[in-house]
């Protein structure tokens, strides 16, 4: 959980102190400090400086340089006085160029010159301690060595891991562990380097000149750079990799609501951040407010805030200084300073807006923006295809209402009124013509009869589907059940199953049991079939149902035919069914060689197991 709102202001007081503490320091030692003696030396060691400074190794959690030996050259060879003086320098212009804020601008330096000067304390003590030990020079080189580095990174990740643990953000310990592999990385290198320098300066090499410094810190720069490099791209790289998952596991969600999960996976792996709201438009052109994680100090939203929300045309970000601009600042908790408002745009039309925020000001970074840039595309892309899903589903059960109306209206209807006039001629006749009565009252008592059987199927028709109730898989394997009961059919009925189901759409559904009960009723009533094989295949692009029994076939030109003239679910209806989903059917039928139907779904890139037929 995050840390109370009171701890973000101990968290400014505390940098705030630090950077006070470090840059007083820095005044004295620059008061203090005869003028420098500019070299080619100390000039390459500063720009060194900076390179190592500019391209540091991303951690989990902030950032981790190799300059220590550079900055340890710079030690030995010039003094504390001029380390405390052009070590932060070369700090606060890094920081600056890469546009951080104040406090960050201030405390990055002020902290390092601390934790050097610290060192260097406990560094000088030891020595003093050590000389009357009898070591080698060299040895004591490395002693003192290993000294200064450990506890400059021992006090520097202090500092560091005390302002984490103040602000509000989490701080977990995945990102501690992350961050300390990381120092202890560079601690390793800087040490071997630090090693080699004392190795080095214990040979007698003569002089050494500028051509040594650039050499020997050459390939610490090098490695800077390249793993700078390295770890940027395997960044990019597992933003790539999470923004693809994401993008092909939200079309799976199409037919569920796993959308938000799926969301808050990609946000929790690709940043950090505070609280995270989703507002939609409803095909009724209504907000709705979808809570992905946080809270909001109310659910009742004013109007007024929606229509800022639509009338936003790209993504912005408001800060501590303009956070009252934004439209939901007075909703949000007191600890957020940094808010991202990102339109959800399909077409020019805003559908939605994604927001997220942070407890630090301008802590959204350039990665952070396009990253929630491509979220919001995809979400809107999303919820635009799941909206005209929806309406392909509303208006197949419309036309299929408007056919039961219409069967009714020219069935039943006509029936009952034919009966209802033959039921009147009777009567009228009854005396005269007792004979022609009786015949028209049998005749209106069969078509009653037929009009009866007809109702109940327009009842059956407007009932839940079974898929709808159980389920396709449970609805398929009961009516399988049911017929296998009946001993008088003499059909064998073998399912299989390959791959694993994921989230199919209940009008998929529906059409795949219609297939499947109109494939079996023809296998029981025409084929005279005694094996039915039923296969359902989930493959990574589509699903596959395929139906093949042994027995007698027929001319499929013939059956093409006698569905176009007769008003049943046939082959015609099936085929229409598949049209309405986007899928595919295809019936291969001989005399005497059986009957195959197959039926394939596009899953929308879904993405599932990869069998063969």
């Amino acid at each position: 959980m995050a840390l109370p709102r009171g701890n973000y202001h101990i968290s400014q007081l505390y940098m705030g102190f630090i950077s006070i503490i470090g840059f007083m320091m820095f005044g004295f030692y620059l008061v203090t400090l005869e003028a420098i003696s500019w070299s080619l030396p100390l000039l390459i060691l500063i720009i060194f400086t900076l390179i190592c400074e500019y391209y540091p190794m991303p951690m989990p959690r902030g950032q981790t340089t190799l300059t220590f030996p550079i900055i340890y050259m710079m030690y030995v060879v010039f003094g504390i006085d001029v380390v405390v003086v052009v070590y932060p320098l070369t700090v606060l212009a890094i920081n600056w160029i890469h546009r951080r804020p104040l406090r960050i601008l201030l405390f990055n330096p002020a902290q390092l010159v601390i934790s050097f000067y610290l060192a260097h304390l406990i560094h000088k003590l030891s020595l003093e301690r050590l000389t009357e030990s009898g070591f080698s020079h060299l040895t004591m080189g490395i002693l003192g060595f290993f000294i200064i580095i450990t506890f400059f990174y021992l006090i520097n990740n202090i500092i560091v891991d005390i302002v984490l643990w103040l602000r509000p953000e989490k701080y977990p310990f995945r990102f501690w562990l992350g961050k300390s592999q990381g120092e202890a990385i560079s601690y390793t290198v800087a040490f071997i380097y630090g090693c080699l320098i004392h190795y080095l300066g214990s040979q007698n090499r003569g002089e050494v000149d500028s051509f040594s410094y650039f050499f020997f810190f050459s390939p610490l720069v090098g490695l800077s750079l390249l793993s700078s490099i390295i770890a940027r791209l395997k960044v990019e790289k597992n933003r790539i990799k999470a923004l693809f998952d994401f993008s092909s596991k939200l079309n799976n969600s199409l037919p569920s609501q796993s959308w938000g999960d799926l969301t808050i996976k990609l946000m929790n792996d690709m940043m950090t951040y505070d609280d995270c709201f989703l507002f939609l438009r409803n095909d009724r052109a209504q907000w709705e407010l979808n809570v992905l994680k946080g809270k909001l100090s109310s659910d009742s939203i004013d109007n007024e805030v929606f229509y800022q929300m639509e009338s936003l045309e790209n993504m912005v970000v408001f800060d501590k200084r303009d956070l009252n601009k934004g439209p939901l600042t007075t909703y949000f908790r007191g600890q957020s300073r940094s808010v991202l408002y990102a339109p959800l745009i399909f077409e020019k039309d805003v559908i939605g807006c994604f927001v997220v925020t942070k407890a630090r000001t301008k802590s959204f970074t350039l990665e952070d923006t396009r990253a929630i840039a491509t979220i919001s595309n995809q979400l809107a892309g999303f919820f635009k295809t799941k909206y005209l899903v929806k309406e392909q589903e509303r208006r197949v059960v419309l036309e299929e209402r408007n056919r039961i109306a219409h069967d009714i209206h020219d069935g039943i209807a006509q029936s009952l009124a034919g009966a209802v006039m033959k039921l009147d001629t009777s009567l009228k006749k009854m005396d005269s013509n007792p004979v022609e009565a009786r015949q028209l009252i049998v005749d209106s008592n069969n078509r009653l009869r037929e009009s009866l059987k007809d109702v109940r199927d327009s009842i059956y028709a407007l009932k839940p589907y079974p898929t709808e109730q159980l389920g396709f898989h449970i609805a398929l394997e009961k009516k399988i059940a049911e017929l296998k009961k009946d001993k008088a059919l003499g059909l064998n009925i073998e399912l299989e199953i390959r791959g694993a189901k994921g989230p199919v759409s209940p009008m998929t559904e529906k059409v795949m049991f219609d297939v499947f009960q109109e494939s079996l009723q023809n296998s029981i009533k025409h084929s005279k079939a005694s094996d039915l094989h039923i296969l359902i295949s989930y493959k990574r692009d589509h699903i596959l149902l395929k139906m093949k029994d042994n027995g007698i076939g027929f001319s499929l030109y013939h059956a093409m035919i006698k569905a176009m003239n007769e008003p049943h679910y046939g082959i015609l209806q099936m085929n229409e069914a598949a049209e309405k989903i986007g899928a595919a059917l295809q019936i291969e039928s001989r005399q005497d060689e059986g009957t195959e139907i197959i039926l394939t779904v596009p899953k929308l890139g879904l993405e599932g197991t990869n069998n063969d037929d």
